[in-house]
């Protein structure tokens, strides 16, 4: 009786869905959905990364300012240098996200182009 009873509730969801899914463009709303959420992903940690580097990179100048200052030039353009490859790690970095979420947004569109 159990089994007869969820096979029944499970046909009648199927058959209630299966229209749903079956809908001119459903998949392809649904991929242009995920697209839009992934992208908006990427934009907030570029924007974080960028936030990031900004603060290291105003930092590191002052600190390079106040060592010219002191007459310091090596120790200036060391801190000059530093902040060039901590910015340019977090570019990579942002690259390596960026890469990572297109990726998964290529393999999810893949997937739905599949279904549809």
């Amino acid at each position: 009786m159990k089994k007869s009873l969820m096979s029944g509730l499970t046909a009648a969801a199927i058959a209630i869905a299966a229209p749903v899914f079956a809908a001119d463009g459903f998949w392809d709303r649904l991929g242009d959905r995920i697209d839009r959420r992934l992208d908006a992903r990427g934009e907030r940690r570029d924007d974080r990364l960028d936030a990031k580097g900004d603060r290291i990179n105003q930092r590191l100048d002052n600190l390079a300012d106040r060592a010219e200052a002191r007459g310091r030039t090596r120790l200036a353009e060391r801190l000059d240098r530093r902040g060039d490859r901590i910015d340019n790690r977090l570019d990579r970095r942002g690259d390596r996200i960026d890469a990572r979420l297109d990726r998964r947004g290529n393999r999810i569109d893949r997937r739905l182009d599949r279904r549809g």
